[in-house]
């Protein structure tokens, strides 16, 4: 739906999917869209660049968040929720939807 405003369609789905979540690093991205690292490594780079998003590091991973300095973020932000709103429901549970644990299981609790 916005591939065509931002002439890619891997920033149409980073967009929103940091609309529902917040943060995401690269290999997340990858597998929620179920396609390639490089292509969504260049595609934050490139918005991480463009000032749009701002990057710090957790461990041995770098997260992407939206830059809070960037003038235009709450319409691009707006835009990006309003294209999540037109898709269909079955794409928005499959792929925007998070289904793994953010957080590590305490010691010694069972399966």
């Amino acid at each position: 739906m916005l591939e065509y405003l931002f002439a890619n369609k891997n920033v149409e789905k980073v967009l929103m999917y940091l609309c529902l979540h917040g943060k995401a690093n690269a290999t997340e991205l990858s597998r929620a869209f179920e396609s390639a690292l490089d292509p969504i490594q260049k595609t934050l780079r490139k918005l991480e660049a463009g000032g749009l998003l701002a990057s710090f590091t957790e461990g041995k991973t770098r997260v992407f968040q939206w830059n809070p300095r960037y003038p235009f973020l709450a319409e691009i932000q707006a835009l990006a929720k309003k294209a999540y709103s037109f898709l269909p429901p079955d794409i928005q549970e499959d792929r925007y939807q998070s289904k793994k644990r953010k957080r590590p299981r305490k010691t010694g609790k069972p399966l």
